[in-house]
């Protein structure tokens, strides 16, 4: 009994004690998570591409599953890809977790794409000595290097052509400047349907991102047609931006407590004591960034188009083959993804062809240049995006690799015409040899090329006379005496 009550007690402590270091344990556990709560960092450096919303895409989605409390995204930008940017903004749109668009460091932008991703964020901040705006879209500009007229000009060239009198007198500039100020400015509507189409698109989207926020969408809709721009100051002042933020901590600091508009509702943030973490572009993300740079297609695509001509020339050396498929294969990939000018690309092609069919049908230099010219004029138009363009120093150099190329194919064939036949039935022709024997019948034997021939000649031919091939008639050689030694051998015969 006395043992049996003992072992009771030993039970009942061991189990207080148990229940102690459970709530210890949990507590402590509840207290770690507490300190826990994490802003997630990620970065936006700059032109916006596929990687670049892959990455984004990606890292909200792991923030999502860390349950942070807020999403950065500290961004420097010149602007990107339209499919990229709208893919990037959708997902801020719908996140759960609050994402805050930081311009930084100082002397960043926000510029082109990156101002819509501001204005959809439901925090916008910027670090002093910032920009932001220029969102007008590139596509309306035409084809690179013709000259844009606004419609405004058009409107005023009667006007012009009025006072072109009193301008010559003089007085004609001072009374254009001030006609121009009286006269309000117009916005920008295009100059064709699809510039307005495409013009009128941008604005009522970027509308809409700012009404979402309430921020201000008469400004957003004067950089999207007229490209204006604004530092940090100016941009707080007249509502574009929520924050001017020294660093991410004082971001972090200023929006505690702030409301913001949520896909299901209004949320509170509590940003303070968060632990931030970076999250960095793995390995994907990286690939991605790299075989979508317009200069790495460009070039995978080279080496993928000129390793299958190498193959196809000498089959069976496998390794050119293998290297030209795999990166011609990246490199339609990335063209699938960037903003292609499939007259561009269609260019390349044919210079490409014309310069292989001057190794193979010489022209003396007409074809292979033409497809130089046309190969150098389709890579500047490949892209259509002004932020992803093709490096004017790697297309010289590659079109001069390949001018050279063709100039070496030119001189070789050159050469090789000149060159005298070395076998066949064109190499015996002219070659001389020895008589082994008079000749009877007018056929004899005779030695050239180190082995014994037959030979038959119109003339008479005697044994050490040197004899010239004059033809073939299967494997007996036709032959003449050569003019001196026959002279020798007739005066020797009298």
């Amino acid at each position: 009994m006395f043992r049996h009550r003992h072992a009771r007690k030993f039970r009942l402590w061991l189990w207080g004690v148990l229940a102690l270091l459970g709530a210890g344990l949990a507590l402590g556990v509840g207290g770690e998570e507490e300190e826990r709560r994490t802003a997630v960092l990620l970065e936006i450096s700059g032109a916006i591409g596929p990687a670049t919303s892959d990455y984004v895409v990606r890292g909200m989605r792991e923030a999502r599953d860390r349950n942070a409390e807020i999403i950065v995204l500290r961004m420097d930008t010149p602007g990107g890809l339209d499919t990229a940017m709208r893919e990037m903004i959708k997902e801020i749109l719908s996140s759960p977790v609050p994402v805050a668009t930081y311009v930084y460091p100082a002397g960043s932008r926000a510029a082109s794409a990156g101002t819509y991703i501001l204005y959809a964020s439901h925090i916008a901040a910027m670090a002093p000595a910032t920009n932001l705006g220029s969102a007008t879209p590139v596509q309306i500009g035409g084809m690179p290097g013709v000259p844009e007229e606004p419609e405004r000009e058009d409107r005023s060239r009667d006007r012009d052509d009025k006072n072109e009198e009193e301008r010559n007198e003089g007085d004609a500039s001072a009374e254009a400047d001030e006609a121009q100020e009286e006269r309000p400015a117009e916005p920008r509507r295009g100059e064709t349907p699809m510039e307005r189409k495409v013009l009128e698109d941008a604005v009522a989207y970027i509308r809409g991102l700012a009404e979402r926020h309430g921020r201000n969408a008469d400004w957003a809709e004067q950089a999207v047609r007229e490209a204006v721009n604004l530092t940090a100051t100016e941009a707080l002042e007249k509502n574009v931006i929520d924050v001017v933020a020294e660093s991410v901590d004082d971001l972090l600091q200023q929006i505690h407590g702030r409301t913001v508009k949520m896909e299901i509702g209004e949320r509170t943030l509590d940003t303070e004591n968060l632990q931030l973490v970076e999250i960095e572009p793995d390995w994907r993300s990286r690939l991605l960034s790299v075989i979508t740079n317009p200069n790495i297609a460009y070039i995978l695509m080279m080496v993928g188009i000129y390793g299958i001509i190498f193959e196809l020339a000498n089959p069976g050396n496998i390794f050119p083959g293998v290297v030209g498929v795999i990166c011609l294969v990246l490199a339609l990939y990335a063209f699938q993804v960037l903003p292609i000018n499939y007259a561009g690309l269609a260019l390349i092609l044919v210079g490409i062809v014309l310069m292989i069919a001057e190794a193979f049908m010489p022209s003396f230099g007409v074809l292979g240049f033409g497809g130089i010219a046309a190969f150098v004029i389709g890579s500047i138009i490949l892209m259509d995006e002004a932020t992803l363009t093709i490096s004017i120093p790697l297309i010289g150099g590659v079109a001069l690799v390949s001018a050279l190329f063709f100039i070496w194919v030119l001189t070789r064939l050159v050469g090789i015409r000149r060159r005298q036949v070395v076998t066949g039935k064109e190499e015996m022709i002219g070659l001389e040899g020895t008589a082994k024997e008079d000749f009877s019948g007018n056929r004899g034997r005779v030695w050239l090329h180190s082995e014994t021939w037959s030979a038959e000649s119109p003339v008479p031919v005697y044994e050490g006379d040197s004899v010239r091939v004059t033809g073939m008639k299967g494997l007996r050689l036709v032959v003449e005496p050569v003019a001196e030694e026959t002279d020798t051998n007739k005066g020797a015969a009298t």
